[in-house]
């Protein structure tokens, strides 16, 4: 993901440093003196005494001292430039930012994923919430690829899908390479009016096998998040228990590619929006697949939506190659239900493990 270029203001060089005017400035030359009129006798000749020669060295340490950068010293004399300096940079991104926005000048790929956006605006919006509300903790992000497609499979829960949110700010902060994660959204997500648009924005595409091939052939890395609906929207009682990952149809995708299947494993979203029952005659109205109930929605109104501060952590497995696999292997069944269950097991596992070290909920 590119990051949008910023032009800095070029103070230093425009204003210059004082020690380089000193440096540039010629010496005074002393002149020999002129003579007093009167005679030699009554005014006598002083001899003048050469000033002292300062060495070699000390010459290079001033020499040194002026040319140098300010120091910590320096800086507490003036507290305020290195941030007026930051703060310019800062105006100028923005103006250059929305003069590319106003004008047409930025880039949208085939799938309406806008990179600029993406990391100027919306991943700055979700980082405080991925920092200082859920505290998400990341291990094993090494694990993925730093080039070359790869397909991220993740467990899924919480009501709302935001731990994929979450794992997609984790993958763009904390992957070395600085890699972006595309993720399968269900087809709910695409006519959701506003959602559509922010799910384009941020590299979202259909849960399809046509999309995430071309995702994977073009080297991005693509999550996927088999359980779906089912998933998200169980019981607080099932937490942590991972439902079917339908026919294994993201193992195909990847065996046709031959790209590596990453197993991620996300612990404190179940408990940010507990589901203690589901009205399913309301969903079937509203064309939900379900309609949670939690402790604090409906019954507290808009405020019952915020999600529970809860302590999260995202753990990246090591991966499990595809491409020692014959062409053919994408058609067989049986292996492609042995390799859904060992990435299946691999989650689960990673699961119970996150679980039992996990001090507290919140903390």
């Amino acid at each position: 993901m590119a990051d949008a270029k910023v032009i800095p203001f070029d103070d230093d060089r425009s204003r210059g440093s004082g020690s380089g005017n000193a440096a540039q400035r010629p010496a005074r030359r002393r002149g020999t003196g002129s003579r007093r009129t009167g005679s030699a006798e009554s005014v006598p000749v002083r001899e003048v005494q050469p000033l002292p020669v300062r060495g070699a060295a000390e010459d290079d340490a001033a020499t040194r001292r002026a040319t140098a950068p300010h120091s910590s010293e320096d800086a507490d004399a003036a507290p305020g430039a290195g941030v007026d300096g930051g703060l310019e940079r800062r105006i100028a991104g923005g103006l250059a930012f929305l003069r590319r926005r106003l004008t047409g000048d930025y880039e949208v790929d085939d799938f309406g994923y806008d990179a600029e956006l993406t990391d100027q605006v919306l991943m700055s919006l979700l980082r405080p919430v991925y920092e200082k509300y859920f505290r998400v903790e990341v291990k094993g992000v090494e694990n993925i690829p730093a080039e070359g497609g790869a397909l991220i499979v993740a467990n899924h829960s919480g009501t709302l899908p935001l731990d994929g949110l979450m794992m997609q700010v984790a993958v763009h902060d904390h992957h070395p390479a600085d890699r972006h994660l595309r993720l399968l959204a269900a087809d709910l997500v695409f006519v959701l009016p506003v959602v559509n648009e922010l799910a384009r924005k941020l590299g979202h595409t259909l849960a399809c096998a046509e999309d995430a091939e071309r995702l994977l052939a073009q080297g991005e890395l693509v999550g996927v998040m088999p359980e779906g609906f089912k998933g998200i929207g169980k019981p607080f009682s099932e937490r942590y228990k991972l439902q079917r990952f339908g026919r294994g149809g993201f193992v195909s995708t990847a065996l046709r590619q031959g790209a590596p299947i990453v197993p991620c494993s996300i612990v404190g979203a179940e408990e940010i929006y507990p589901m203690i029952g589901n009205a399913k005659t309301l969903a079937r109205l509203l064309g939900f697949p379900y309609f949670p109930l939690t402790p604090t929605f409906p019954w507290l109104g808009p405020l019952g939506a915020v999600p529970l501060p809860t302590k999260w952590t995202i753990q990246f497995g090591e991966p499990i190659p595809t491409d020692g696999y014959p062409p053919e292997a994408a058609e067989d069944p049986m292996l492609m239900f042995n390799l859904t269950d060992q990435v299946r097991e691999q989650i689960q596992h990673t699961l119970y493990k996150l679980l039992v070290q996990r001090r507290s909920v919140f903390f």
